[in-house]
């Protein structure tokens, strides 16, 4: 059976139940209340700190001059299509994903660059990541993490519909990533089996790493606010989103859609076209047909009930639908990893190095691919006990006392202070896995080169005061914070002193026993 893979909320065309058709998402539309300008989204960092955006860059010029471009495409989407490409020099392999600058979501360029905005600000194991982007004069072009595993939707497709182990595999993924969404005051608008893609190719559902991708339509939201703009896909679309007023349980709804559609094959809401779907979606009444859900559970059919509760007060929030006993009891607990004091020992050397080795592990951290990373990955989820994508010092205290590794609250605390490199008070992802990488995973020559290469703007081959500026202080040069920290770095790493930074005195600066530095915070 087909999971209902339909046209915009305000167009025309549908499909029947049990068939699958391929279409687009809409935003806005007929009496969709207009788009207003959206707010700024912009990650706040300390000042001396970093973030990931510090690291993401737009360049202006070819991407071709970079990256061998497949002709075979990966994807093709309403505005543009996705193909394989490989870094000419570092031979990192991506998705080049790249947009006609006539299309009509770059003609509404606010639109697409808060789109960007968006993929630069977040930072989670279930979410894409975006490298950079380039610019010519015909196209804009976003070079991401490639997903090699497929479509949810075509997971569905193929399986027909899926066991409640595999579902709730899938949902505590995807339920976990829309809780750090909107705990950072981001909806996404769209949810729908397609816009899910599993990271690695040929392994079972249920081994699979789920990554949301494409926030084309995703906003800033306050909390108690409401959002107008009618956007999103006819089956999976909230009936308050038609009705002109939401609010971030828009995506909730959409999570429940796909659940429900993941254990039976068919969406509670079907019709001949978008207009009997749109219809019987406002009425917001569904059913669980016996002879499709005689074998599945009433926990997991109660927990699709409360994400779709049609009055929106009355609906489970993201992080109470993981907290269900479906979720729970279902899906298997995080592995538990064997806690070495080596971790702490890593902690410590993090803590300890300066600030462009802080900085270069970021990089680095953000480039392994999803293999050389599993383990701290998994590590990262385990100590993430609410689930909400990030770590407290009490969720790291309580990790290590588990393991049996008892340390200093106060000692641990700044620790912390020093992974959380954009002071958000509480330790992302990336950062974790800079602070936790073992160095004989970053100390690779290629791995290193990679990351110099990020610092390396010009590409001459040497790193200089005003690219340690531009990368880490937002281009200034000129306070006396700019020019003491660029100043700080070069007395580390500038062995020569040429006033420069070349590959062998960054190698150089890597590989230093970090232990032994006096450290920059």
């Amino acid at each position: 059976m087909g999971c209902g893979k339909s046209k915009a909320a305000d167009a025309g065309g549908g499909s029947k139940k049990g068939a699958a058709a391929k279409g687009k998402t809409g935003g806005g539309g007929p009496g969709g209340g207009g788009a207003k300008k959206e707010e700024k989204i912009e990650k706040k960092v300390v000042q001396g700190g970093f973030s990931g955006a510090n690291f993401i860059f737009d360049n202006q010029g070819k991407v071709q001059d970079q990256y061998q471009l497949e002709s075979k495409k990966l994807g093709q989407g309403t505005y543009g299509s996705v193909c394989r490409g490989v870094h000419r020099i570092t031979k990192q392999i991506r998705a080049i994903k790249s947009i006609s600058k006539s299309s009509s979501q770059v003609k509404n360029l606010e639109r697409f660059k808060q789109e960007i905005a968006i993929m630069k600000f977040v930072d989670h194991p279930n979410i894409v990541k975006l490298y950079e982007t380039y610019e010519d004069h015909r196209n804009i072009y976003l070079v991401m993490e490639l997903c090699s595993g497929g479509e949810l939707f075509d997971k569905i497709i193929s399986a027909g519909h899926f066991t409640e182990l595999q579902c709730a595999i899938i949902m505590k993924q995807m339920l976990r990533c829309i809780y750090y969404l909107h705990d950072n005051g981001i909806m996404h608008r769209d949810l729908k089996p397609e816009n899910f893609l599993f990271v690695e190719k040929d392994e079972p559902v249920e081994k699979s790493t789920l990554k949301i991708i494409d926030f084309g339509l995703s906003c800033k939201f306050v909390p108690g606010d409401f959002k107008s703009t009618k956007a999103g896909t006819p089956y999976y679309v909230a009936p308050q989103v038609l009705a002109g007023k939401y609010d971030q349980g828009c995506d909730v709804w959409s999570c429940g859609i796909i659940m429900y559609i993941m254990l039976c094959g068919y969406p509670p809401f079907y019709g001949e076209n978008d207009t009997d779907v749109l219809a019987k979606v406002r009425i917001g009444t569904f059913t669980f047909v016996q002879a499709d859900w005689k074998h599945v559970s009433t926990d997991a059919t109660e927990l699709i009930t409360k994400m779709l509760k049609k009055d929106p007060a009355q609906r489970f929030t993201a992080a109470q639908s993981l907290e269900h006993t479906w979720i729970r009891d279902k899906a298997p607990k995080a592995t538990e990893f064997n806690l070495s004091n080596n971790i702490m020992s890593n902690l410590r050397g993090f803590m300890s190095g300066n600030k462009l080795k802080r900085a270069a592990l970021h990089v680095i951290a953000t480039h392994l691919d999803e293999g050389q990373i599993k383990n701290l990955r998994s590590l990262f989820m385990s100590l993430d006990v609410n689930g909400d994508g990030q770590l407290t010092v009490q969720e790291m205290k309580d990790g290590l006392e588990k393991a049996g590794i008892n340390e200093n609250v106060e000692e641990l605390a700044a620790i912390m202070e020093q992974i959380d490199t954009d002071g958000s008070g509480q330790i992302d992802y990336t950062e974790f896995l800079a602070a936790t990488l073992d160095r004989k995973a970053y100390l690779k020559e290629d791995v290193c080169w990679a990351a110099f290469r990020v610092f390396d703007r010009d590409g001459n081959g040497t790193i200089s005061k005003q690219e340690l500026a531009d990368v880490l202080n937002n281009g200034d040069l000129q306070s006396m914070f700019g020019r003491e920290m660029v100043e700080k770095i070069l007395s580390d790493a500038d062995t020569n002193g040429d006033g420069e930074i070349d590959f062998p005195e960054f190698m150089e600066m890597m590989r230093k026993d970090d232990t032994l530095l006096a450290g920059m915070s």
